[in-house]
């Protein structure tokens, strides 16, 4: 006698968790559950197999009342179970343009980030979303419409970081018949018949035309799948070794990137691609443009900013949340001020007592006491900036002196000055203004060290 297809896929859903997602075992679970089929499934499944999990619902306010009885539902499920459920109502549309992005992306942002939230408040291992076997096919054929690199073809991934995807072996018919058998309920979101979306033309129009060429499509997807998985593999480990042999930590957050070298590489625009995805860069003709670039042009991602510097890159992390840093007054008893590069420590000497020696490391200066006048003060450079500098003839502007040193566009822009009053007294880390010397009669000493964030 046939086993019913309750039995059959309750065994497949147990030994592909002990098999692939083991895990899980014993941990407390975090379901994404939407009120449709595919999450109450997923709830099902999970609750039959005795796993300790709670419900989190997302209102997104976008369908007025049939999104409130989405939660009403839920919260009932819930109830009946014996299920903690957790929601949240957001302002999807006001969200979507004050960030400048589709309802669909808003919605993407707004819900992971307060299931991470949940996650860390009750202390849940992980995160499981309802993906399936027909959500891999589509969004597969919507990168491959749009555009995108190996990964983009890879589908989507089973387990990454606190996100885990237990029903991406099943398809969306099991699924259906599963919650039929098994007498489930869920609700149906009206707009996933809507084809405005490219995701439901690809669902209602594409696919079915797909099936009548190919009824047993979902086995050569799921193959094709899977092959491009195991290149994405051997791809991602040979790039890393090219990151090895190319990226030179320059400090926190900065690389330098040898384009000598890196031209010689074939072929080269989809290695760039490789090499840089992962730092927010999309527009790869003006990335691989940026190669035989002038000096100092640049290209800015959500995250990262690149620079050509002769024959360099300098790729850095953008610095975000800190204040826009203006200027620090510094009195004459104080002994220790942080600025954003780092901090300086002072200390007063005599002339009589046994001066330190410095090293070219450019990190300390003696300065005469008597030619300073408090309070001192650390500000950042600013076009039109001179001083007198220590071991030279004469006068320069900053920026000239910048240039004779090679500094590039980044470091330039995080050089800060030690000044009294309107006089430069020493360009942090790199050179003292010789007005500030000591001298043959200096009898007081102001000992300044400067120490690298």
């Amino acid at each position: 006698m046939q086993k019913s297809n309750i039995t059959v896929l309750f065994a497949a859903f147990q030994r592909h968790l002990q098999t692939n997602l083991a895990f899980l075992n014993g941990k407390k679970l975090l379901l994404a559950v939407s009120g449709g089929l595919d999450s109450m499934v997923l709830a099902g499944l999970f609750k039959q197999n005795d796993n300790d999990i709670a419900l989190a619902h997302c209102n997104f306010k976008l369908r007025g009342n049939e999104a409130d009885a989405d939660e009403e539902f839920v919260k009932d499920y819930g109830i009946k179970n014996g299920i903690p459920v957790f929601t949240k109502s957001f302002n999807t549309e006001t969200y979507a343009g004050k960030h400048g992005i589709s309802i669909q992306m808003a919605a993407r942002e707004l819900r992971y980030r307060w299931f991470e939230e949940v996650r860390k408040k009750h202390g849940f291992h992980f995160i499981l979303t309802a993906h399936h076997a027909d959500d891999q096919i589509e969004t597969l054929l919507i990168n491959l419409i749009r555009g995108t690199g190996l990964e983009g073809l890879t589908g989507i991934p089973e387990h990454h970081k606190n996100i885990v995807r237990p029903l991406l072996p099943f398809n969306r018919t099991e699924l259906k018949q599963y919650a039929l058998e098994n007498n489930i309920k869920w609700r149906e979101d009206r707009s996933n018949a809507e084809t405005k979306y490219m995701r439901n033309k690809i669902r209602h129009q594409l696919l079915p035309l797909i099936a009548s060429i190919n009824p047993n499509y979902r086995d050569g997807f799921k193959q094709t799948i899977a092959n491009l998985q195991g290149s994405a593999s051997i791809v991602k480990k040979h790039v890393k070794k090219l990151n090895c042999a190319y990226f030179k930590r320059a400090g926190a957050g900065t690389w330098h990137i040898d384009i000598k070298k890196l031209k010689h590489e074939k072929p080269l625009k989809p290695l760039l691609f490789e090499m840089l995805k992962d730092f927010g860069f999309t527009e790869w003709d003006d990335v691989y443009h940026l190669l035989n670039a002038q000096t100092g042009k640049q290209l800015i991602s959500k995250t990262h900013r690149l620079v050509k510097d002769r024959d360099k890159w300098i790729l850095s992390k953008l610095k975000t949340g800190k204040p826009v840093f203006t200027e620090i007054s510094i009195p004459e008893n104080l002994r220790e001020i942080e600025f954003p590069e780092g901090k300086l420590l002072f200390q007063s000497l005599e002339k009589t007592e046994s001066l330190p020696e410095l090293s070219d490391s450019s990190d300390t200066i003696l300065i005469d006491y008597s030619k300073l006048q408090y309070p001192l003060s650390v500000r950042k450079w600013q076009k039109g900036d001179c001083f007198y500098p220590f071991g030279m003839e004469g006068k320069k502007k900053l920026s000239k002196y910048f240039k004779d040193e090679k500094l590039s566009r980044p470091d330039k822009e995080n050089i800060y000055l030690l000044c009294s009053r309107n006089k430069i007294v020493w360009v942090i880390g790199m050179r003292l203004d010789k007005r500030f010397k000591l001298e043959e009669n200096t009898r007081k000493i102001i000992q300044v060290k400067y120490k690298k964030e």
